[in-house]
This record gives structure tokens, C-alpha cells and sequence, in this order.
């Protein structure tokens, strides 16, 4: 089963928890044990899997991350978004989540969060159940 989503992200650079979006595909799925997949088809943009229960560990990434990548930096790239190319393939472009009796196998504190590197932007995400 494959879903689309889309979101519109509301900063140049932020974490969107979209845990529920996913554990909504997989009820309404059906499926009971398997893979959960959610990919990213975006150069600016990656998904991670992270404690969501305090939003400071959203902040401490972002800020790690212009750390490594700074907006202004010796890039070749002329668009003026290297940085947002070079977190997202840091972060990486998908997620694989088990699925057992129905539900995500995620750990209590984590969640899955869409990350912008280059908003605000129209921005999809897909859901892959097997």
C-alpha cells in the first residue's frame, strides 16, 4: 500500500513530526506485521527517526546541523542552498519502521519527523506499508 502526503513546511529549516500521518497508513491499512517505509523525494529535505517528547532535541539537531553545514560557506553550488543539499544527505532521504500487530515498532520516545533544510516550501512525502 502506497500513500502520498503533502505538508507545507513554515521555516527555512525545521523538524515536523509526522508520526501520526504514518501510524494513520498503517490502521487503516490493516496490515498487522511488515515494513513501514516513509521516503522523502526531495534534495533539500530528509527523514529521521528522534526522541519527540522534548522539543529542545528538535532545536540541539538544527543547530548541530548549521554547525556542519553553514548557510554561508565556500560552495560551488550557485542556488545559495548547499547547506540544505549537504544536511539532507546527512539526515537521508528514508525511513524503514517495523510494523508488529498493527502498530509501529517505535520506540516510547521516538518519532518520525520530516526535516526542511530549504522551506518554506510545498513539500510530499510517501508511505510505503508491506
Amino acid at each position: 500500500m502506497f500513500m502520498a502526503h503533502t505538508l507545507r513546511t513554515k521555516a527555512r529549516e525545521e523538524l515536523i513530526d509526522i508520526s501520526r500521518t504514518a501510524e494513520e497508513d498503517v490502521r487503516s491499512s490493516g496490515i498487522k506485521e511488515g515494513l513501514c517505509v516513509v521516503y522523502v523525494p526531495h534534495t533539500t529535505a530528509a527523514v529521521t527517526i528522534n526522541e519527540d517528547a522534548d522539543p529542545s532535541v528538535r532545536k540541539d539537531i538544527l543547530r548541530q546541523l548549521k554547525n556542519l553545514a553553514p548557510r554561508k560557506g565556500e560552495y560551488s553550488h550557485l542556488e545559495g542552498n548547499s547547506d540544505a543539499h549537504i544536511k539532507s544527505s546527512l539526515i537521508g532521504a528514508s525511513q524503514v519502521i517495523p510494523i508488529h500487530d498493527g502498530r509501529l515498532m517505535l520506540g516510547t520516545w521516538q518519532g518520525i519527523f520530516f526535516c526542511e533544510f530549504d522551506g518554506p516550501r510545498d513539500r510530499l512525502f510517501y508511505v510505503l506499508l508491506k
